[in-house]
């Protein structure tokens, strides 16, 4: 065993005895020169200080014949710390050169076969050499003694350290109440500092500084500095203790008054809070219609919150779970008003046009009436343009339905757990939006509307979209599972309805899952059914002006439509209809005099100068100029295409912010014009000595598609063959290099722009005939529709005879 110190302090009386006591030996080391030479005594995790008693456990046999050879020839040790704490004798590189005198008091042998040896410390040394290694180790050493004179300020630095040092033994209760009596009876300060470094708990390496350091008064002020810190962390300590202590003292009070009140309560016959919050949850899930999955569940939950202690933070936690349990709508449902007449009044009523989408929801009605248990909810998608009815057609058919009506906006939304839930695992995890709204609705079969569900993101935090798959999907959505209830809950009976702007933003397999519906843009006669049915009497209502007589002309209400609104829907409509109002609400409040007939004029003075013009098309015939017709957000525009020849190299220059497509269809058309100039009379030379300019009007505006390539093809042959194209016919469609002429999308908006500037013939492809169906029959009277199959039928409709030309020109 290496020799180590006691861990505990003894009794201060026996560990500091006088010096003449008989239990050490008194006799001094003879000097000579002042150097010694006695046996060495390596210390391990121990530094002995000069006038300390300290006993020591001792172990190693060079150890064991060093305090027997001092015993035997009356010799004081030479002991010193060693450098480390490694096992077994140490190097003499390892062992410190400041040691101390020892003298050897009582030697025991104890039961674990070591020896313990009762030491004083005498006086410091300083090991000069060891002058043998085997069986024992020898030293010679040079006597170091302390300054005996005082500075004038030792005296006060005592007393301080004293005043620190009583303050030290009364925070650490390792150190004896006895040890500040003992350090209140040393008058030296050397003998001072060296009691205090052995008593405070310091590394041996900053024990072993303190007995290198000669002079008392330097001494005594590291000792200070020890003291100082040692007495802000027992401080800290004692803080901590006690907070510890009294949070400690404040949850045994509260549970000891809570044991008290639960005894009580029952002596009374009365339940505790905690108790009686139990009663009433068991009491709520009896009465709770629930499925027998549910209902087990909710069960253990509740068999788990009453085993817990009513301090317990996870109460909380499944308190909060069973209420959302018990709030959901497992089973109830609102009865069906499946009466198609009145459903059909109540669309009607409620909205303007749209026959196709009110057809469908009529048809959903009747057949749920048929067959009430046999068809699955549908999963509806409207699409189109903002401001044409998608939301607000939601709720009237769920007052159609009588159903309740329930709406989430998911634009914006990239958190998976938007949809599924976070897991209870989470603090301050929620269920869903889904789950949510179900809660909120209070019904299983409400008309769920998901708006604008193209708008939805995707992030690190998962993919909605890919989460709604489940929702919307009839053959899975009936066990759908929310991460927050783990529990499946069934969203068959729910009539989703989602709606969005853009199709191509929904991924394809959630669009799989969707009936589409498409809504198009409002035509001019739709808003004006509109303007007369709901906007107009709303805004009159709203601003206080029901009672003053006030009239829109239908003149007034087209200016409206075509001179200060460019829209797919109405939003802006009503906003100019508020607009004029508000003006004429003002006039009333200052008593002047006000319109009651809002004719055209009324509402130019009112709004001010037109926003939009009605009409682009050309005033008369021209020679390389055609008009076609586009589809944008807003509706059907016309679209002036113009040609121009001039002297080059047979370039080709298109201007106007025209997109790839409609570039590729100018080439096209510029194709199919060089290889028809046999056909066309054309010289081949002009294609190689004139460049050509193709422009489109409003070049701010980008223009891309297919559909103009009829147009283009029209316009060049009458630049090169100098025949004018009629400014009253208006054509679309895409053009092959053959001639062909095929089909193309929007032709209801562009058909209907057509007819609002005014033009008489609108060439459009044979295939498109279908979609003139989607036109009202009264509408189509007003424009003659030629259907084409190749380029030549367009030209033959369009251009003017050559003949017409000397006459025009």
């Amino acid at each position: 065993m290496d020799d180590f110190e006691f861990s505990q302090f003894p009794d201060f009386s026996e560990l500091f005895p006088d010096l003449d006591n008989e239990l050490f030996d008194q006799s001094i080391t003879e000097e000579k020169d002042g150097l010694i030479e006695c046996p060495f005594l390596p210390l391990r995790d121990v530094v002995l200080f000069p006038q300390m008693v300290m006993p020591l456990f001792v172990g190693r046999e060079r150890s064991l014949a060093a305090i027997n050879a001092a015993n035997r020839n009356h010799e004081n040790l030479i002991v010193a710390a060693q450098r480390d704490d490694k096992p077994g004798d140490p190097e003499e590189e390892s062992i410190f050169s400041i040691g101390t005198e020892t003298s050897i008091g009582r030697v025991l042998r104890m039961p674990d076969e070591s020896t313990s040896v009762l030491a004083q410390g005498r006086r410091r040394v300083e090991i000069l050499e060891f002058t043998q290694l085997t069986p024992y180790i020898r030293a010679r050493a040079r006597v170091i003694n302390d300054i005996e004179e005082w500075q004038p300020n030792t005296e006060a630095l005592m007393r301080a350290v004293l005043a620190m040092f009583e303050k030290v033994v009364g925070l650490n209760h390792n150190l004896p109440e006895d040890a500040y009596t003992y350090a209140l009876n040393l008058d030296e300060p050397g003998w001072l500092a060296d009691f205090m470094a052995s008593s405070l708990p310091v590394p041996v390496a900053i024990r072993q500084q303190i007995l290198e350091i000669f002079d008392p008064h330097a001494r005594l002020q590291a000792i200070s500095l020890l003291l100082a810190k040692e007495l802000d962390v027992l401080e800290l300590e004692d803080d901590i203790q006690n907070q510890v202590q009294q949070e400690v003292d404040r949850s045994h009070r509260e549970h000891f008054l809570r044991e008290q009140m639960r005894i009580i309560q029952g002596e009374l016959g009365e339940l505790d809070v905690f108790g009686q919050e139990i009663s009433e949850l068991r009491e709520a899930v009896e009465k709770k219609n629930l499925p027998d999955g549910v209902r087990a569940k909710t069960e253990k939950e509740l068999s788990r919150l009453a085993a817990m202690p009513p301090m317990s933070p996870e109460i909380g936690i499944i308190r909060t779970y069973i209420d959302w349990i018990l709030d959901l709508p497992w089973v109830e449902e609102s009865a069906d008003n499946l009466d198609v007449k009145n459903a059909a009044e109540v669309l009607d009523a409620d909205h303007y046009g749209l026959e196709r989408v009110k057809d469908r929801i009529l048809e959903y009605i009747a057949v749920r009436r048929i067959a009430p248990d046999t068809m699955r909810s549908p999963i509806l998608c409207f699409v189109g343009p903002p401001g044409t009815g998608k939301t607000s057609l939601g709720r009237s058919i769920s007052r159609a339905l009588g159903r309740e009506f329930v709406r989430i906006s998911l634009g914006g939304v990239r958190d998976e757990a938007e949809i599924r839930g976070h897991r209870r695992t989470y603090i301050g995890a929620m269920p869903g939006r889904i789950i949510q709204a179900m809660r909120r609705v209070g019904t299983r079969n409400p008309l769920f509307m998901l708006d604008e569900v193209d708008k939805l993101g995707a992030d690190f935090r998962g993919d909605p979209s890919a989460a709604l798959l489940e929702v919307l999907d009839p053959e899975q959505n009936y066990s759908f599972v929310d991460h927050y209830l783990g529990l499946e809950y069934d969203l068959s009976r729910v009539l989703f309805v989602t709606t969005a702007n853009y199709l191509d933003a929904i991924p394809h397999a959630l669009q799989d899952r969707m009936e589409v519906i498409d809504f198009s843009s409002y035509l001019e006669e739709e808003k004006l059914g509109i303007l007369h049915q709901f906007l107009v009497p709303r805004q009159l209502e709203q601003h206080g002006l029901v009672n003053k007589n006030i009239h829109f002309t239908e003149d007034g209400l087209k200016t409206l439509v075509r001179e200060y609104t460019r829209e797919a829907g109405v939003r802006n409509l009503e906003r100019e209809v508020a607009n004029v109002a508000r003006k004429i609400a003002r006039q009333v409040a200052e008593r002047k005099r006000f319109p009651r007939q809002i004719t055209s004029d009324k509402v130019r003075e009112l709004l001010g100068p037109p926003r939009f013009a009605d009409d682009i098309r050309p005033e008369r015939d021209e020679v390389g100029v055609a008009t076609g017709a586009a589809w944008t957000a807003t509706g059907g525009e016309m679209m002036i295409i113009e040609v121009n020849l001039m002297p080059g190299k047979g370039n080709l220059i298109l201007t106007g912010q025209l997109g790839e497509v409609m570039r590729e269809s100018a080439q096209a058309a510029l194709t199919y014009t060089r290889s028809q100039v046999d056909v066309l009379g054309i010289p081949a030379e002009r294609f190689e000595h004139q460049d050509i300019h193709i422009h489109m009007p409003e070049g701010a505006v980008p223009k891309d598609g297919p559909s103009a390539g009829a147009t283009l093809a029209t316009a060049l042959i009458s630049a090169f063959t100098e025949r004018p194209i009629r400014h009253d016919v208006a054509m679309t469609g895409e053009i092959t290099l053959r001639g062909r002429v095929l089909p193309v999308g929007g032709v209801r908006e562009k058909a209907l722009a057509a007819r609002r500037a005014g033009i008489g013939t609108f060439i459009l492809p044979r295939k498109n005939e279908r979609d003139l169906l989607d036109i009202p029959k009264h509408l189509r009277q007003d424009v003659k529709f030629i259907l084409v199959d190749r380029i030549e039928e367009v030209l033959e409709a369009a251009l003017r005879p050559p003949s017409d030309d000397r006459e025009e020109f």
